[in-house]
């Protein structure tokens, strides 16, 4: 249950970040980053604070993932620029 609350977090976050940081690559694309960031965020959340926050489909998990949605996005951008 664990990596299918981390795909359906991250979803959720990649479409969230899309609003925030209104990219124009795509809902696909904008979604699949948010997995990723969902899985980001969780591994950050780990490392700093000792705790995983991606525990379920609830709203720490959410805000970790958009965190780590928002971190992927510039990311990808900064290279997609070069």
């Amino acid at each position: 249950m664990g990596i299918l609350a981390t795909i359906i977090v991250g979803l959720i976050a990649g479409f969230l970040a899309s609003l925030v940081m209104k990219t124009k690559t795509g809902m696909v694309l904008d979604m699949i980053l948010g997995i990723i960031g969902g899985f980001v965020g969780g591994w950050l959340s780990s490392i700093l604070f000792s705790v995983n926050f991606m525990s379920g489909v609830n709203l720490t998990s959410i805000i970790t993932a958009f965190v780590g949605a928002v971190v992927v996005i510039a990311i990808y951008r900064f290279f997609k620029r070069k």
